[in-house]
């Protein structure tokens, strides 16, 4: 711990404030939370501390990785944490002065056309804080839109902690929550679906694609509904499966939503993570978050600047279309280097690695008498259902795979199925090395 003052200054400071020690400074605090806790070490140096830390380091083992669930361990470019950490990006703060950020606002507009062009919108924001605060804002900001209705529709095959978190944005309002179970295709039933539309109030209908579970929901169906019932239409979208899928935007899709890590942001130990957000020009007032448009200056020249300043920050805050204060500008700002770097093609070289990695493993595992509580047609996370799968998983990870994310914890009757997810890092050496350990262990 560092000290700034000198005993000498500390006691003058002291004498100002009328107090003796710097005990007395601190008498107001409850003595229980001025105790420290029992089994401290006794204080370190700072380079002994580093000694101790590199010694714990050592303790920890890589893991290979065969699981997602809404954070995936892909290949990220080099070059893009180098560019990131030029002062001017890493240090740059919140662009309000255009004339003095344009670099910063240049590269937030090259990022709203991207994920425009990945989700088939219009208009995209700067960014939010992650995929699960997005979908929550984008149901929020479709109440506004629809201007009526108590009821939300969540396909049962969103990310539950998305779902979750809805559900605690929605907490100061009235609104019912449905969720809409899913079929044997481990896709939303849509039978259920539209029995739900017909009885009215809703004002907002969400799906995954590809849904929690990897399977491609049929948004075309599921579009046409929306539309017959007027209700707004949110899809929470793969930006890697966006590559190889139709855009939701072809299916009429109101709001487009998703998490960013996959496309250039390490797993970070769950964040901090970016969540995208589009939708359509006829809703763009409505849209939370900031927006950079282009225009000109005094002399003609192109121009960036924040615009439709639609926060509580700027205008009424009854009038207000949402509370973000700030957006995941750096984070942003490497989904933009990497998409750059990979381009269309490369985008979909990474999708077309992964699928085919995820059915060369899931071909394996059927062979060990893994089974499949799912029929339809997914990419390259799908759940896999074995007798005591979890102590397989157990002993998998002594040994360093971490084999899929168990599902018991999210959805009932699933205490026996694991949701395993393949990345274009994997390799057929670690898949077929992962196989084998399997093969023992049964």
């Amino acid at each position: 711990m560092h000290i700034p003052h000198s005993e000498e200054e500390t006691k003058h400071i002291l004498k100002k404030l009328g107090l003796r020690s710097l005990e007395d400074l601190f008498s107001h605090i409850d003595a229980d939370l001025l105790r420290p806790p029992e089994g401290l070490p006794d204080p370190r140096s700072e380079e002994d501390l580093r000694r101790l830390f590199r010694e714990l380091a050592k303790a920890n083992r890589p893991l290979v990785h065969f699981a997602g669930a809404g954070s995936y361990d892909r290949i990220i470019p080099s070059a893009v944490w180098q560019i990131l950490r030029r002062g001017e990006f890493l240090t740059a703060y919140t662009p309000y002065q255009a004339e003095a950020s344009q670099g910063t606002l240049q590269a937030i507009f090259e990022y709203q056309t991207l994920i425009c062009n990945l989700t088939g919108m219009e208009v995209a924001n700067a960014s939010m804080y992650d995929g699960a605060s997005a979908l929550a804002e984008a149901v929020l900001m479709a109440r506004a839109v629809k201007g009526k209705g108590r009821t939300v529709l969540l396909s049962s095959g969103i990310n539950p902690l998305y779902r979750e978190t809805v559900r605690t944005y929605l907490l100061g309002y009235e609104d019912e929550i449905i969720e809409i179970p899913l079929t044997e295709e481990g896709t939303t039933d849509l039978e259920f679906l539209e029995d739900k539309l017909k009885a009215g109030e809703v004002h907002a209908l969400a799906v995954q694609y590809p849904n929690f579970f990897g399977f491609v929901e049929p948004l075309k169906e599921i579009g046409d509904l929306s539309k017959s019932y007027e209700v707004p239409f949110i899809v929470v979208a793969d930006p890697v499966a966006l590559a190889v899928l139709r855009p939701p935007g072809e299916f009429g899709a109101d709001i487009v939503v998703g998490e960013g890590q996959q496309i250039g942001i390490p797993m970070n130990f769950g964040g901090p993570y970016v969540g995208f957000f589009a939708t359509r020009e006829s809703h763009v007032r409505k849209m939370p978050g900031r927006l950079v448009g282009l225009a000109e200056d005094v002399k003609g020249r192109r121009a960036f600047t924040l615009v439709l300043q639609t926060r509580e920050q700027h205008i009424r805050r009854e009038r207000a279309t949402s509370n973000i204060c700030t957006n995941q500008n750096l984070m942003a700002l490497a989904n933009l280097i990497y998409l750059c770097l990979l381009g269309k093609q490369g985008l979909r070289e990474v999708a077309i690695q992964s699928l085919s990695k995820a059915v060369y493993l899931k071909e394996k595992l059927l062979s060990l008498g893994f089974e499949v509580p799912f029929k339809g047609r997914h990419l390259w996370e799908f759940p896999v259902r074995l007798k005591g799968v979890e102590r397989v998983w157990r002993d998998l990870l002594e040994r360093g795979f971490l084999f899929g994310v168990p599902l018991g914890r999210f959805y009932k009757d699933t205490e026996d199925t694991l949701l395993i997810a393949v990345t274009e890092k994997r390799t057929k050496e670690e898949i077929d090395s992962l196989v084998s350990a399997i093969g023992e262990l049964l």
